[in-house]
Parts: structure tokens; sequence; C-alpha cells
């Protein structure tokens, strides 16, 4: 029988992929995922047999793994960032339910909260929140209550998700939601393309995040009330300076 391993690659590039992820990834038979994050690996692991569904085929995609692994190959599905965080591991569990067949195991991954955060400086030393602003599974009223309520805790802020050309304009809503609780000078940064061609950052205040341009290929970060701009990184202290 085989085995099913659910694999973070992290933000793309093999520098920041973890020694066990390469390694699960180098004795698996068939390598799974949707294709932008198969694209990714694609090359370093030419010798295996890779498969994909697009976006919005997610559950097609678990239940090709299991299928395949329950008939006898070891298949590793890729998720971008972690597999678990905002991933494909709890679905591949759900849809294997009660039964033991296949093995599963989860490698985790750099989810783009850390290696986003590292990109604009140290955003997250202290609480933070993490929310996506999708509302493909997740209804916008719910969405709405999340960030109220990291508003209304003064925790630092990741945005996954911020905008898609279905939704152009969620970013824009989620940062009124905020300013009914935050300043319009809190600091915010927006890390792109993270680990990929492309890689950028930008600091901007919170009022000008709102007509910020923004994809998919964005994490957008809020500070708290502590949060600083120090030669353009954002920081968020701990309160190590101060005992």
């Amino acid at each position: 029988m085989g085995k099913l391993t659910v694999v973070g690659i992290g933000p793309g590039n093999y520098e920041n992929m973890t020694i066990k992820a390469d390694r699960a990834l180098q004795l698996c038979d068939v390598i799974i995922g949707y294709h932008v994050y198969v694209e990714l690996v694609k090359e370093r692991y030419s010798d295996k047999e890779f498969l994909t569904t697009p976006m919005t085929q997610e559950t097609k995609r678990c239940q090709m793994a299991i299928d395949i692994a329950r008939q006898g190959k070891n298949v590793a599905m890729v998720c971008s960032g972690d597999s678990g965080i905002y991933g494909m591991a709890a679905l591949i569990y759900e849809l294997r339910g009660e039964c033991s067949v296949p093995e599963i195991e989860v490698i985790p991954g750099l989810t783009a909260a850390c290696s986003g955060a590292a990109l604009l400086g140290a955003p997250l030393t202290h609480d933070f929140a993490v929310i996506s602003l999708s509302d493909r599974l997740t209804e916008w009223a719910k969405i709405e209550k999340r960030l109220e309520a990291a508003a209304y805790a003064d925790m630092s802020i990741v945005l996954y998700n911020p905008s898609s050309r279905g939704r152009p304009d969620h970013l824009r809503r989620a940062c009124d939601i905020l300013l009914r609780h935050l300043p319009e000078n809190r600091i915010c940064g927006v890390a792109r393309n993270i680990g990929r061609d492309g890689e950028g950052k930008c600091l901007m205040s919170l009022g000008e995040l709102k007509a910020a341009p923004v994809d998919m290929f964005c994490t957008v970060f809020i500070g708290n009330e502590t949060t600083k701009n120090i030669l353009q990184n954002m920081v968020t202290p701990r309160g190590y300076h101060d005992v």
C-alpha cells in the first residue's frame, strides 16, 4: 500500500523549503497539486509523475491523490506555504474519513505570514491574527466579524488572498472595517511574490493601503499600536527592551 504525504513547499523557492519536504519529494512516485505550485517544483524533481487540477477543484485533486496512494504508489500532494494553513491537509483527512488507508503524513512548510514578515522586517513579534479575504469558502459576514475582532483586540493582522479579478474591492472593504477601530496612520506592509521572481515589499499607512495595488500573490500586514517603521522595516516590539 502506498503513502500520501501532504507537503508544504514554502514560498516556492528551494532555499525556503524544509529538508524534510525535499526528502519527501525525492522519495515519492507522483507529485500532485494545483498547477501553479507543481510548476514551482517540476524542474527539480523532473523524474516524477506530475498530475494537476485547476483552482476550485481541490476535492477532485485530493481524492485523486488518495486513490493513487491506495493503488500502491507514494504520492506527494504539494501545497504552497504550509500544508495545513489554508492547505490541503484537512481535506485529505476528511476524504479518507475513518479509513486508515492510505497512510498520511503532513509535512509543514513556511507559510506566507512567516516568509512575508521576514521580508518586511519583524512585524509579528507579538500576538497576531491571520485572516483570508477570500469569500469563496467563507461568507463575507464571517470575515467581517473576524476583522472587527482582530482590530478591536489591537492584534497585528496578516491578510491572505487580499484581491483577485473576481473580487477586486475586498482589500478596500477590509480596510474600511479596520478603520472603524484603527487610525489611518497605522503602519502596514505588503509583501509581493515572496521567494519568487518579482519579490518586493512596500510600507504604507492603513489609509494608503485601501488603494494599494495588490493581487493573489501579495500578503498584507497591518501592525498593532506599537509597530514602528525603522529604516523601511516594519517592526513590532514585544517589550524585551523594556524589561
